[in-house]
């Protein structure tokens, strides 16, 4: 069986998905105006002394989200993410050096300067931005965000949708199976609440991996499982030939990916918001996006904090 992937990212509502989509769309909240000179060479004299002194940048991801990020059969990282991070390297000369490293220690990472950035199919939503855990508390400095693509979430049910599973009120009284500490466990924790008030009790199993959730979809445990949507489409179409899930259903949530870089580093921040614009502008981000069937989600230029 090929390797499952990881649902991530805090969730936003509705209205939510229309803003940030909108910031992305037409840049409000940008980089700034380009620069009238050669864009390539400006974003490689901004890039910090750090970094150009060391000829590289080191990304923290999670290499275990297809197709955002995954192994290939050759075992090396690939999907959209190592596309783009190899894309930006180009720009700025210099060189990638992918970090794997377990999602929740992303952030963990990243402040003790044990990479530069994270760039793990990672959404931009305040919580991360200022630093918060779930009851609202500040544990960490928090992070800065160059958004660059899109995602909302999708529900993964097995082929035939014997449950009839549609919506996220289709769960109630049922078992949804997903990735702890991610956007899908916001999004299954506040439908436990509304399931509550019909008399329905939600039953969430909270994974440490999405792989392990959605195992419990294949083997029935779960009746469903809720995963960003480029990778709840790329399960469907890859598992067992395509004979093993369905998305069904509409995208309830919306957020940007982001790469975050440590609060203090805006020179770093600034010059990887200005590589992402060089990507869009001269084409080669579309075709990244259409090599992996992600083409839905394509920004238009680089927001910075342009999540909701």
């Amino acid at each position: 069986m090929p390797q499952f992937a990881h649902a991530r990212r805090p969730a936003l509502s509705g209205a939510a998905l229309a803003a940030a989509a909108a910031l992305l769309l037409s840049g409000c909240g940008g980089s700034g105006q380009a620069d009238p000179g050669d864009p390539v060479k400006d974003a490689r004299a901004k890039l910090p002394k750090a970094q150009r002194s060391a000829g590289a940048l080191r990304v923290g991801m999670d290499v275990n989200y297809a197709p955002v990020e995954f192994r290939g059969p050759d075992g090396k990282p690939t999907g959209l993410d190592p596309d783009i991070a190899e894309a930006l390297g180009r720009i700025l000369d210099v060189r990638i050096d992918l970090v794997d490293t377990p999602f929740d220690k992303l952030v963990p990472n990243l402040q003790a300067k044990q990479v530069d950035l994270v760039m793990s199919a990672f959404s931009d939503v305040r919580q991360r931005r200022e630093g918060l855990d779930e009851t609202g508390k500040q544990v960490n400095p928090g992070v800065d965000f160059v958004d660059y693509f899109i995602a909302g979430t999708s529900i993964v049910v097995p082929k035939g949708n014997p449950k009839g599973i549609r919506t996220l009120d289709d769960l109630c009284g049922k078992t949804v199976a997903l990735q702890q500490a991610t956007t899908q466990d916001e999004i299954a924790t506040r439908q436990v609440a509304v399931c509550a008030r019909t008399g329905r009790q939600l039953t969430v199993h909270r994974l440490d991996t999405d792989a392990k959730a959605l195992a419990e979809v294949a083997s029935g445990a779960a009746v469903a499982g809720l995963n960003d949507f480029p990778v709840a489409a790329y399960a469907a179409k890859t598992t067992d030939g395509g004979n093993r899930f369905e998305v069904t259903g509409g995208q309830s949530t919306s957020s940007p990916y982001g790469i975050a870089v440590r609060k203090e580093d805006t020179d770093l921040r600034d010059t990887l918001a200005k590589a992402v614009d060089q990507l869009i502008r001269s084409g080669e981000y579309d075709k990244i996006l259409a090599k992996w069937n992600v083409s839905a989600g394509a920004a238009q230029n680089a927001v910075v904090n342009g999540g909701i």
